[in-house]
């Protein structure tokens, strides 16, 4: 059953719990090792998609190196060959960055992160400056013009390059070995994963969406941790943990 499926895989509110503040994540000590078992059932065919930097992503996944695409398919690493974002290819959004920095300075809770060719504006810890926040977004969104676009997320909205997306990502591994002529399996939990679910529906695959919310994904899930244990056991006794005709 192994060699029919290529299991791509959200990080943020899918392999992991959502947190306040973006760099206060911590993955399961069991997870790296689950993961890794289910990559070499799947013949190298997993990979982590999310809108996180791939320097982050392996850091938190040290000392294990799988594929990634990081800053929503900006970055990615298909079979070990690495392509990471410059920053300095985009100087208009290094300045709207530090604009943006100046514009939130007194605003408590609203947290910049900027991922050097994207930057995100968080007010989790500040709800009540959720309309505040998505105005300087969008804001900033039309001074760029039409060469980025704004992602929608859980508390969150990022401004990043218009050619990145989770759907267009997936779809280029799909065209790469080992991925290829498999069929997709995309875990996600939110407005940034839809267009990946989308891609992955297009293909025939299965789409699995994590926790609550309107979604096109075909099967749900309810927790981070639900999904850990299901992983856990695919990749101890080689089945599908989801229920999903057998194509």
């Amino acid at each position: 059953m192994e060699d029919k499926y290529a299991l791509f895989l959200d990080f943020d509110g899918t392999l992991v719990d959502i947190v306040e503040r973006p760099d206060a994540v911590s993955v399961d000590p069991a997870l790296p090792e689950i993961l890794l078992h289910l990559q070499e059932r799947l013949g190298g065919a997993l990979a982590i998609v999310s809108g996180r930097p791939v320097a982050f992503l392996d850091h938190h996944f040290e000392p294990h190196r799988f594929d990634m695409a990081g800053l929503h398919g900006l970055e990615q690493r298909i079979a070990g060959n690495l392509h990471l974002c410059d920053p300095q290819e985009h100087p208009q959004l290094r300045r709207m960055v530090e604009r943006l920095q100046k514009v939130v300075a007194e605003r408590p809770g609203i947290l910049i992160e900027d991922k050097g060719c994207s930057v995100a504006i968080h007010w989790r810890l500040a709800p009540q400056e959720k309309e505040f926040a998505l105005s300087t977004a969008h804001a900033a969104v039309e001074a760029l013009g039409s060469e980025y676009r704004l992602q929608h997320g859980k508390a969150v909205a990022e401004i990043l390059p218009s050619a990145a997306g989770k759907g267009k990502v997936i779809e280029r591994f799909l065209h790469s070995a080992p991925y290829r002529g498999r069929r997709p399996i995309f875990v996600g939990d939110d407005l940034t994963d839809e267009n990946g679910f989308k891609t992955v529906n297009a293909f025939g695959g299965v789409s699995v969406r994590i926790g609550a919310g309107e979604t096109i994904a075909k099967i749900r899930l309810g927790t981070p941790a639900d999904l850990r244990h299901c992983l856990s056991g695919w990749a101890s006794d080689g089945l599908l943990p989801f229920n999903v005709d057998d194509r």
